[in-house]
């Protein structure tokens, strides 16, 4: 384990602080912290940073409830930066955005397509509060709970058709419409990818039950 006093702290006693999400690895912020204020994140498990405006330490979240506990403290090679991965209990910007990193400056089309599940699950919601003539999803949006339960019932069956008679394209094909009415109701329900994401990671143990099937 790496001692404090072998990072390289700047002249003015500060380490930049790379602070991530641990579920989704999205960047949350860059902040800084000296030696007391690393001291204190590590002894709490909640992230102080040294702000630089105010020249004073401040607990993330001592003021809205937005802290962040922290994961894991990483230094970097040179010892000269720090990568914190952090759960988070609400928006980790002070504009109250999910990243401070919302300003896009430029995107390499051919290196970034632009899908993600994060994109289609936006451009899922946009469908339902800006209703589009002519768009399924927003056809489901109008028939409600009920249709879209229905998809994705119908949706997880052909799954199940698929995959047993070993079809490997149709199956990649039937669970790309499972996931998409899947999403359709996360919206609905209003429920983030990030919230599956977080409950995804807190199952430490992947290999045990967590729920015991009902005998009958």
């Amino acid at each position: 384990m790496l001692n404090i006093e072998e990072l390289k702290f700047d002249a003015n006693g500060l380490i930049p602080a790379i602070v991530i999400d641990s579920s989704t690895k999205k960047v949350l912020t860059l902040a800084y912290m000296n030696r007391e204020s690393l001291q204190i994140s590590m002894e709490k498990g909640l992230c102080c940073f040294y702000s630089r405006s105010r020249s004073a330490l401040w607990l993330k979240g001592e003021t809205s409830g937005n802290y962040q506990h922290i994961v894991s403290i990483t230094a970097d090679c040179d010892f000269d930066a720090l990568l914190v991965e952090v759960n988070k209990d609400g928006p980790a910007c002070h504009l109250g955005t999910d990243s401070c990193f919302t300003n896009e400056i430029y995107v390499n089309e051919q290196e970034n397509p632009g899908f993600s599940l994060d994109a289609l699950y936006s451009l899922i919601a946009g469908r339902k509060t800006e209703k589009k003539e002519g768009s399924y999803t927003t056809y489901l949006f109008e028939k409600g709970l009920d249709k879209i339960l229905k998809k994705v019932g119908e949706e997880s069956t052909e799954v199940i058709i698929a995959a047993k008679a070993e079809d490997r394209r149709d199956t990649i094909y039937e669970i790309a419409d499972l996931c998409y009415h899947v999403l359709v109701l996360m919206v609905e329900a209003g429920i983030s990818c990030e919230d599956i994401f977080t409950e995804l990671a807190s199952r430490h143990v992947i290999d045990k039950k967590v729920k015991q099937e009902k005998m009958t």
